[in-house]
């Protein structure tokens, strides 16, 4: 039905034929036709399609209530906001009511007596699937008030008798009938009143100062936390979690490709501005797996977990570190080199949680090991360490190269002409691996090239490297 032609009142929506349905029958109808279409379900989320995704349709499909349960980073959150799609363009209710009353089978006390009195005239509006999603997040300090309810006073100071269920305002939960409600970080939320949301899961029923109302929610919750084994954080009493359907257990990308395709398209890297962007891919490939070192760390605590958040911070300052390099030297192309990695440590800071006490320094010293860590390994699936004897026994004279991180490409090109092995190599590489737009982003990706062929001879420990100022020394 268009909205022409949707029906305005209740007899008018009696005689198009409309029939109550629950919110999870609508989901499951709705996945169902989706399922049979072969419509992608959860469009932006990857690495999730053998894994996650598959449980949380069985779970649709059993009717089931949701947790979602793992560290934080991995679209949990974006998950379940999800699930609105899933629902209904539109869906009737008694015109005026705060609970989203069905006009077939109304539940608060405000819209039966309009439905009482107004009979077949009884007004009926339509709201759309973006109002049928509430969302809340759990701090210590949610009441039951928030979620189920409260006496108005002012309600019962106009006159309405306490024992009137006019004179309740209705929390979050009632308010979110006939849709799905959402607990983000449901561990945070205080052991008494997760026991106070044992009714709204297993019932239906909520209950207000002792107030007994028979509200017969029509609900789909879902919820969104962290392992219960992280101690700095609360847990989930074990009989709140016995009433939750369906557990489901996140995970992090399972690999490094899986890693960037995320980073790709969650990073903001198109930045206009008259430039232009090329990003070698052997970066992304280190940025990435700069993040799973962390994910191994024995100095990470790994119950915190690494957010997935951190590989897209770190591509876009290493993209922001070359387009302030293009600024400057007033360039078309941006190309990011190893040297624009040093905003690493601004893109780890808060995304990393140490397993010892934080001195100073200590977290930016793990970061530069798990660079190093990373360059290492991505390092070791291009280039055999010992093609580069000569260029090592250059360093072996007492030589030093001294490279400017805001340098242009000519200039890193110059500074190692005369160094044997690196620059054909870098040459090569670039033929092999970089399909590079134009001669001028040719030449920036072997610059660039060049720096990460000295970094991989310095963590495989061919060559010193001091850093200082924007500028790197390598010497034997």
């Amino acid at each position: 039905m268009t909205t022409v032609t949707r029906p305005h009142t209740l007899g008018d929506l009696k005689a198009s034929g409309y029939r109550s349905e629950s919110v999870k029958d609508e989901l499951r109808r709705n996945l169902i036709a989706r399922l049979r279409s072969g419509e992608t379900l959860f469009p932006g989320i990857l690495g999730y399609e053998e894994t996650v995704l598959p449980q949380i349709q069985n779970a649709i499909l059993s009717r089931h209530d949701i947790l979602l349960l793992g560290l934080r980073g991995q679209a949990k959150t974006r998950l379940l906001r999800q699930l609105v799609h899933l629902l209904d363009d539109a869906m009737p209710i008694v015109a005026g009511s705060e609970i989203n009353d069905d006009p077939l089978n109304p539940v608060s006390h405000y819209a039966r007596e309009i439905v009482h009195a107004k009979g077949d005239e009884t007004p009926v509006e339509w709201v759309g699937r973006d109002r049928r999603f509430t969302e809340k997040l759990a701090t210590p300090d949610v009441t039951i008030a928030d979620l189920i309810g409260e006496i108005d006073m002012i309600k019962h100071a106009e006159g309405r008798y306490l024992s009137n269920e006019a004179t309740l305002h209705f929390g979050l939960i009632p308010r979110a009938n006939r849709g799905i409600f959402c607990m983000n970080e449901l561990p945070d939320l205080a052991p008494k009143i997760q026991v106070g949301m044992f009714n709204v899961l297993e019932e239906r029923d909520v209950q207000v100062r002792g107030f007994p109302i028979r509200l017969n929610l029509d609900l789909c919750m879902v919820f969104s936390a962290n392992p219960e084994d992280y101690t700095n954080r609360g847990r989930i009493v074990t009989p709140l979690k016995d009433r939750i359907g369906s557990v489901i257990r996140t995970h992090y990308p399972l690999t490094r490709e899986l890693g960037m395709a995320i980073s790709d398209a969650e990073a903001w890297t198109d930045r206009g501005g008259g430039h232009r962007l090329f990003m070698p891919n052997y970066l992304k490939e280190v940025i990435e797996e700069f993040a799973r070192a962390a994910r191994t760390s024995g100095s990470v605590n790994q119950q915190s977990g690494v957010s997935v958040r951190m590989s897209i911070c770190n591509l876009e300052n290493c993209v922001s570190s070359a387009e302030r390099r293009a600024i400057v030297q007033g360039e078309e192309w941006v190309v990011p080199r190893p040297s624009d990695l040093s905003g690493l440590s601004a893109g780890a800071r808060g995304k990393i949680e140490l397993t010892l006490t934080e001195d100073d320094g200590q977290e930016d010293d793990l970061v530069e090991r798990l660079r190093a860590e990373a360059v290492k390994v991505v390092f070791a699936q291009y280039f055999d360490v010992k093609s580069f004897r000569q260029a090592v026994e250059y360093f072996d004279g007492g030589k030093t190269l001294e490279l400017d991180a805001d340098a242009p490409a000519r200039s890193v090109m110059k500074a190692v002409e005369d160094v044997p092995q690196i620059l054909p190599q870098a040459e090569q590489f670039v033929q092999r691996h970089c399909d590079a737009p134009s001669a001028e982003v040719r030449k920036e990706i072997v610059a660039g090239v060049v720096e990460f062929i000295l970094d991989g001879l310095h963590v495989h420990n061919k060559l010193n490297k001091k850093t200082r100022s924007g500028s790197a020394s390598y010497r034997r």
